[in-house]
């Protein structure tokens, strides 16, 4: 077998491993440094694809291990960062069995809707190109945003975060949204894929328009942006007759 034919699994395999580690920061509450994690997850979940597609290899197992390694980084990661969001908040609703507030548990619908997810676009063929359903990295990195929203202590302009800040540490929302996630993640809704085949204005007209806003956001609101962005990609997505541009 070929050096080159794992390198893709190799990055993929870092993708777990930072998963891995992630979940041991997000027991130890250090909820910021499990946030950058899943980043960083992302970043090597970009780059495995983008090797193989470079060094032109692929194979089965690497699609499904890939899969494996997102269940971890992208869903059981950011269950956990939810659940002592939840956990660790005195006005989290209580739901007492055998002394044990269960309420926060909610927050791991994420891993199992999310395995759902992978279990899908691993078996249909529509999501060769394009996705169905909210993709598992885009929903993590939402999720990751709200420790680093919560510490964030103002923007480039001086807009005020609050209501920021107080939204991602509010239990009632944390919960709402946790479900919409959870549906979002399996729901017959089509999403654009970011990956370019050409430079062509016309072909990829609403990834340029989606980066273009995405970076302004970003230098203006810093992480609060991060929320914004996802749902400006759901909205791009959904105002398209086609989830592939």
């Amino acid at each position: 077998m070929k050096i080159k034919e794992q390198i893709p699994n190799a990055i993929t395999l870092l993708n777990l491993l930072t998963g891995c580690i992630a979940i041991v920061f997000g027991f130890e509450d250090q909820l910021v440094i499990a946030s950058c994690l899943i980043g960083l997850a992302a970043v090597f979940d970009f780059f495995d694809g983008f090797a193989a597609r470079l060094l032109k290899v692929s194979s089965p197992i690497g699609k499904e291990l890939d899969s494996l390694a997102d269940v971890i980084s992208f869903g059981v990661v950011p269950g956990v960062i939810l659940y002592r969001l939840l956990s660790g908040n005195i006005d989290c609703p209580v739901i007492n069995i055998a002394g044990k507030n269960i309420v926060p548990f909610i927050a791991f619908l994420i891993p199992l809707f999310s395995a759902i997810r992978l279990a899908k676009f691993n078996t249909d063929e529509r999501q060769t190109d394009s996705f169905i359903g909210l993709p598992t990295p885009a929903n993590a990195i939402l999720i990751a945003s709200f420790p680093l929203i919560i510490q964030q202590k103002s923007t480039l302009t001086g807009i005020s975060i609050n209501l920021f800040s107080e939204l991602t540490g509010n239990p009632y929302f944390i919960i709402i949204l946790t479900i919409v996630l959870s549906y979002l993640l399996i729901a017959e809704l089509p999403m654009m894929s970011l990956k370019f085949k050409t430079f062509n204005w016309k072909k990829n007209r609403l990834r340029y328009i989606f980066l273009s806003i995405s970076m302004l956001l970003i230098i203006l609101l810093f992480y609060t942006a991060i929320p914004l962005i996802i749902l400006l990609y759901i909205i791009l997505s959904l105002s398209s007759k086609k989830s592939q541009i």
